[in-house]
């Protein structure tokens, strides 16, 4: 394959440039490539914003690099190290985890830690099918199962046996995540009003339930972060970005999911700021997909509004964090004007989540 014709990529942008001579040597080194491997060719996935991830390829090897954003970087975030460990213990117990070649946390060979991890010949989906998809419902309806049946896997993995458990604070979990999200909130908080913010922070502080259960979780865990394979769409090879993985609460998982999975009758404003295939006909509904959660590993989603409302909450703090930058004159990207009105119709949609019976 020519990895410069893999759909989704672009040309390596020259201030993420990287001596691709030097990365060849190491990865010769390491044992990764042959003494006599090609030199490296390399693109970019400009999806994202955060790690900067590159696909590499020397012959036939091909590989995606993992390394983090420029700047300097709050403590403990971006760490190279723990996803590409989380990866090696988890791939053995779930294939659709990449599997890691190689870890460098050597300054001299690119400047900053790094991963290279197998490469999955899958694509995301996102807010449309690829141009001329010949779409039928039944296509809805199987990428919602493998969907939904990927996480049931994810969460049978034993955090014990896979030597998961030490990658995560399972006791006190969900109280942590509230506490920490409302302190997000606060300390990034704007001059503009946001009806009903204190309301759902405090039904949230109110409302945090037994966990069930203790699994590895993503994190992050999205219809975009799934590759399925083309041409059909229907099956999942890949499930990516894992730097936010940890052990915890599994329906945890699930609650950032549905958030995420916007339905044809969600307020126009939730589905401009998330625009998503999930809108189309055949896809399951939030609610088909919890009870087929449920289903599937025999765990209660009694408490799921209460999963389902801290993550959208969560990510209209998310919003919150970078629309204040913008509001500070920190970054000039237009893109962010409209947050203000996501983080509203996100809190919006929160509160009347909570007061449906």
């Amino acid at each position: 394959m020519d990895i410069r014709t893999v759909p989704g990529v672009m040309p390596v942008r020259e201030e993420d440039q990287l001596d691709w001579e030097r990365l060849r040597a190491y990865l010769v080194r390491e044992g990764v490539l042959p003494a006599e491997a090609d030199p490296l060719v390399a693109v970019q996935f400009p999806t994202g914003a955060s790690n900067l991830t590159y696909l590499i390829q020397s012959g036939a090897f091909v590989a995606v690099l993992r390394r983090p954003p420029h700047g300097p970087l709050p403590p403990r975030a971006h760490d190279m190290g723990r996803e590409s460990s989380i990866l090696a213990k988890l791939h053995p117990h779930f294939p659709k985890a990449p599997k890691p070649y190689a870890y460098c946390d050597d300054a001299q060979i690119i400047g900053v830690p790094f991963f290279v991890m197998e490469y999955r010949q899958g694509l995301p989906l996102d807010d449309a099918f690829p141009a001329g998809f010949p779409y039928a419902p039944e296509v809805g309806r199987a990428v919602s199962e493998h969907a939904i049946q990927a996480l049931v896997e994810l969460h049978a993995v034993d955090p014990v046996a896979s030597g998961l458990i030490h990658f995560g604070k399972p006791e006190g979990f969900l109280r942590r995540q509230v506490d920490g999200w409302m302190e997000r909130f606060h300390r990034s908080r704007t001059d503009e009003d946001v009806p009903h913010a204190d309301l759902v922070m405090a039904w949230l502080a109110g409302h945090v339930p037994e966990s069930r259960g203790v699994t590895v979780i993503h994190n992050d865990f999205k219809l975009n972060n799934m590759l399925f394979a083309p041409p059909a769409y229907r099956d999942i090879v890949g499930i990516v970005d894992w730097e936010m993985a940890t052990v915890g609460d599994p329906l945890f998982d699930l609650g950032v999911m549905l958030s995420y999975w916007t339905e044809p009758s969600d307020p126009p404003a939730l589905q401009a700021l998330f625009p998503s295939v999930t809108t189309l006909e055949g896809f399951y509904s939030r609610a088909e997909m919890a009870e087929r959660y449920g289903e599937s590993t025999g765990r209660s989603i009694h408490d799921l509004k209460f999963y389902y409302v801290f993550g959208v909450f969560k990510l209209a703090v998310i919003l919150q964090q970078i629309y204040v930058r913008y509001k500070m004159g920190k970054t000039s990207d237009n893109r962010f004007a409209r947050f203000g009105d996501g983080i509203r119709a996100l809190v919006e949609h929160a509160r009347a989540e909570i007061d449906r019976a």
